[in-house]
């Protein structure tokens, strides 16, 4: 399974990005789709989650700024931020828990990452 992200760059404050990432390859379902973000120096963190039904999950620190969603079809899960802020930058990295065969194990996979900067 890959995940392929696009998207990101350098936006200033209260500018607005998009990212998307697709999952290819082989497996049965794909169970949540998410963006996770490391800043220089800190750990990894949940920035938004969304599962096959749509049901959505975001980090304190950027509701009602972010909206996750998912195309279930075309295995491709997009977000959309806005206001964004300078503590918003960092790595973006997509995250999928995928079942891929019968034993219905969930494995998670990671994309690459994108960076993600905001400044004047």
């Amino acid at each position: 399974v890959q995940l392929v992200e696009s998207g990101g760059g350098l936006v200033q404050p209260g500018g607005s990005l998009s990212l998307s990432c697709e999952a290819s390859g082989s497996f049965l379902s794909i169970n949540t789709m998410g963006w996770y973000r490391q800043a220089p120096g800190k750990e990894r963190e949940l920035v938004a989650i969304v599962t096959s039904r749509g049901s959505t999950n975001y980090a304190d620190s950027v509701r009602g700024r972010v909206t996750i969603a998912r195309d279930n079809a075309k295995h491709t899960v997009y977000m959309e931020m806005n206001s964004l802020k300078p503590e918003d930058t960092g790595v973006y990295f997509c995250n999928a828990r995928v079942v891929i065969n019968t034993l219905l194990i969930e494995y998670e996979y990671w994309g690459q990452g994108t960076q993600v900067t905001v400044s004047s």
